[in-house]
């Protein structure tokens, strides 16, 4: 059990997983500035 988590290459995951919040951030902030008004 413990040898498949060491197997799994974590920096991988974490690499991708940071790039798709970073691909989300961008969308989400437009949103929450149209939602606001437009003000920051």
């Amino acid at each position: 059990m413990f040898e498949a988590l060491t197997s799994i290459n974590w920096e991988v995951i974490f690499q991708l997983l940071f790039v798709a919040l970073i691909m989300l951030a961008g969308p989400a902030v437009i949103f929450v500035l149209a939602f606001r008004g437009g003000d920051l």
